[in-house]
């Protein structure tokens, strides 16, 4: 018999993580079915876990080993963690692109750098304009969120329709980008909805999301009352927020100055597309250095700490010839992510041993989130009514709680991390298939696998030190004096006084001297016998057991 039909998704990246977005939609016979992907996103690295890596893609080998069947890929707006590694994996699936304009200048741009053809990119129209896929016809929902052009994506299947929310909030005053239009997604859910796949990054939020426009009065007043110079960051793709910033600083009788190219981009991205064609005038930075510090108000990027961002780089001195001094002030518009704690709190401290004073988002007063929180969440369900509630975008337990909070008002919920295979054919989802998921590391020019060892051996040349040992045997075989240790991120004496460096070679002699022939002679057997003992002396004087790398040279 037939397999019949099917119509599944599929996580690659955004489902148990916050970032990394990467979906996948298919309809046909198990194994043959017709793809669409949705987002392509990063995620950032850390120094504990991913040290001197640039940025972390979701594994996509699954979908390029069936690339021939993908029909298009939809990005659904334009943060990083969702357009940021279109042009790092696009040859990977050499498949069209289908944006809206605003985020379409933002893939095309990551794909030129790539050395893609940006024309691959295309523009599309927002609903009730769609496009036809395969045995899908795909269009843009535009929903409130805190970049401009945000979009839910409908997707209609032979199976039924399909609401892919995309990151969003309920927000119907959002000051830049489209205000959330209940009757249009009323007139969407209207005809039935199958499933909706949403953002679940706030589920724990039990307070009633707040609108972009509350915080303008606040940032506005709070500007008004500084004396020095303002600083303030936020996230450079929250255009509404920098507006709001900017136009508190004119009402202040400031000159404004953006610094950061993250955040000039986005501004002349927004501008470019129509989205922003109100924002004030600003000054140059060289232009800002001759103004009085009264009257002059910087907008900077690096509100999650990061070290190469014009905040970090204020705190630790000047940045374009710029810097802050006792007596300024500088604003966190923005609320710290989890895990990005510790360089936030490391600027903080670095402006208030200058003098400067610090002022964050005092709970909500001078930021609100892009995310829906819990209220909105289940004014969703309501107001789409579908039959399967699908929670992506969070971490495990934010989906999980998602799918009890589905289920607490009668929908059906489906806990689906990266890697699970969702049926959604007939009256009841079914978990077909798992699928091995991971990340690539983008290392400098390079991406490495994360199974691959690199990432691995540096964090434990981190946490253990690297010794270099060096042994030379002459054309008897015979060792050519000591082995020669070279030791970096170890300290130079032991416990015992000693140099560490002559202790290990002192030790590796005797071990040496006391080989037999079958050891000195094969270089395997050699080289293990150097490691071990290397290892053991270094941890008999300093309690650390570092990392070996053995070179041995014969003459013979």
């Amino acid at each position: 018999m037939a397999a019949k039909e099917r119509l599944i998704y599929l996580p690659l990246g955004g489902a148990g993580e916050i970032g990394m977005n990467c979906y996948v939609y298919g309809y046909g016979k198990p194994g043959q079915e017709r793809l669409i992907v949705v987002d392509l996103g990063v995620t950032f690295p850390d120094m504990d876990t991913t040290p001197g890596v640039d940025l972390i893609f979701p594994d996509v080998s699954w979908l390029e080993e069936r690339k021939n069947r993908i029909d298009g890929i939809f990005i659904t707006h334009a943060h990083e963690d969702h357009v940021g590694a279109i042009g790092q994996l696009w040859d990977k699936l050499d498949a069209p692109v289908y944006t809206r304009a605003f985020t379409a200048i933002h893939a095309r741009r990551k794909m030129e750098e790539a050395g893609h053809n940006p024309d691959k990119v295309q523009t599309m129209k927002p609903w009730p304009d769609t496009i036809a896929l395969g045995p899908f016809q795909v269009g843009f929902l535009p929903i409130s969120h805190s970049i401009p052009e945000s979009s839910a994506l409908v997707i209609d299947t032979p199976e039924g329709r399909v609401v892919h929310t995309g990151d969003f909030k309920i927000d119907y005053q959002p000051g830049v980008g489209e205000a959330f239009d209940r009757d249009l997604w009323a007139s969407v859910a209207k005809v039935g909805v199958k499933a909706l796949v949403c953002d679940s990054t706030n589920v724990f939020n039990h307070h009633e999301g707040r609108s972009e426009s509350t915080v303008g009065p606040e940032i506005a007043r709070f500007v008004a009352e500084q004396r020095g110079m303002v600083v303030a960051t936020t996230f450079a793709s929250n255009v509404a927020r920098v507006r709001t910033l900017a136009n508190a600083g004119v009402a202040a009788g400031r000159s404004v100055c953006l610094l950061g190219r993250a955040m000039q981009r986005m501004i002349e991205a927004s501008t470019e597309a129509g989205v922003l064609p109100d924002f004030p005038s600003v000054v140059s930075p060289e232009d800002a250095g001759q103004l009085p510090r009264e009257n002059l108000m910087l907008i900077v990027t690096g509100s999650q700490g990061e070290r190469r961002a014009a905040s970090a780089q204020l705190a630790r001195g000047k940045y374009m010839g710029l810097s802050m001094k006792e007596g300024d002030t500088f604003l966190f518009s923005s609320k710290t992510i989890p895990g990005n704690e510790r360089g936030v709190i490391e600027i903080m401290n670095a402006f208030s041993e200058k003098g400067v004073d610090i002022q964050d988002d005092d709970g909500g007063r001078y930021h609100v989130s892009g995310h829906a929180n819990r209220p909105d969440l289940v004014a969703m369900h309501e107001l789409v009514k579908p039959q399967i509630v699908i929670p992506m975008h969070g971490e495990h337990r934010h989906l999980r709680e998602h799918v009890k909070l589905a289920e607490s008002g009668g929908r059906l919920g489906v806990l689906a991390p990266n890697g699970t295979c969702v049926s959604l054919s007939g009256n009841k989802p079914e978990i077909v298939e798992y699928v091995e998921t991971g990340r690539v590391y983008l290392d400098g020019t390079v991406q490495v696998g994360a199974l691959d060892g690199v990432v691995r051996d540096r964090i434990r040349m981190a946490l253990n030190g690297h010794a270099v040992v060096s042994l030379v045997l002459d054309e008897d075989d015979s060792p050519l004096g000591e082995p020669w240790v070279d030791l970096k991120g170890l300290p130079e004496l032991g416990s015992s006084g000693a140099s560490l460096s002559d202790v290990m070679e002192a030790d590796l002699d005797q071990a040496l001297q006391r080989a037999d022939d079958k050891i000195i002679l094969d270089d395997d057997r050699l080289d293990e016998l150097i490691r071990r003992v290397a290892r053991q002396s270094a941890n008999a004087e300093i309690g650390r057991k570092p990392e070996v790398t053995v070179v041995i040279s014969r003459l013979s």
